[in-house]
């Protein structure tokens, strides 16, 4: 194949595209979706933490989607970083799950190898310059936004952070709220919040928040009494990170329906499977 010539009086110009579309060299187009429009992924959806006397409580739901099928009724979200932290995920569940184990082995690391754990400040840190980490993989669809909460043992509170796509780190003061269900899970806590509640009104408080996200959000899963699935509802306090049992989640929702009945004159209310 030979090159094309022009004459002087025909100058081609600057445009190189323009010139192989003149020359017959049109490259073929190039496919319009990205990895993340044509690999249905399942992403996890809706996370909360609150700021109480002792500590901070975490919560998030069970559900993961994918497009508009539920991939998994009971994945879980909420995840203890050390033990004195926690760390709860939002947006493509292989990659936040696979963040928050690595997450958890620096941490185990940094300890064995200092002999301390690292200050709290420190963990928010290191999970911003992860999620940071992974923009290139976010630019494609595969987003990671997690909430870091922990007892900070210097200061003797609790303290959580927010973070977005390009690992911008934000502390919070009192709550914290992430994924498809957070402006309704958000609404409910903050209607709801009084500095200084105690540990089983801020229990109650994130479960009715999760559980209204539920109502209005389809990506979030509600309790599912008939197959027990229930949200992960963790405390970190000075003596650690403590899962809440699901027993005593269950009593706590069926308080809820029964309050909601109670309110709505003895009308059936929805969100419970």
């Amino acid at each position: 194949m030979s090159l094309p010539s022009f004459p002087i009086a025909d100058d081609p110009g600057p445009d190189f595209a323009a010139l192989a579309r003149r020359s017959g060299l049109v490259a073929p187009a190039a496919p319009h979706s990205t990895p993340a429009a044509t690999l249905e992924v399942p992403h996890g959806t809706t996370c909360v933490a609150v700021r109480y006397a002792d500590g901070v409580v975490m919560a998030g739901d069970r559900r993961a989607t994918s497009g508009n099928l539920i991939s998994h009724r009971h994945i879980e979200k909420v995840f203890p970083a050390d033990n004195h932290s926690g760390v709860a995920i939002a947006g493509s569940a292989g990659p936040a799950i696979e963040m928050v184990r690595l997450f958890q082995l620096q941490l185990e690391h940094y300890e064995k190898v200092e002999g301390s754990p690292l200050s709290l400040e420190g963990k928010a840190n290191q999970l911003s310059q992860m999620v940071r980490n992974h923009l290139p993989a976010a630019m494609q669809g595969f987003v990671v936004v997690p909430i870091f909460a922990g007892f900070d043992t210097a200061r003797g509170s609790g303290r959580l952070y927010q973070y977005d796509p390009t690992g911008g780190r934000y502390e919070e003061l009192d709550f914290a709220s992430t994924g498809s269900g957070s402006l309704q899970a958000s609404t409910v806590i903050k209607l709801g919040y009084r500095v200084d509640m105690d540990r089983d009104t801020t229990v109650d408080l994130v479960l009715r928040a999760l559980f209204e996200a539920a109502d209005e959000d389809s990506a979030t899963g509600g309790p599912d009494l008939i197959r027990n699935i229930f949200p992960v509802v963790a405390t970190i306090t000075a003596e650690g990170f403590d899962r809440v049992g699901d027993d005593d989640l269950r009593r706590r929702f069926e308080a809820i329906v029964q309050q909601l009945r109670t309110d709505r004159g003895g009308v059936e209310s929805g969100g419970m499977a």
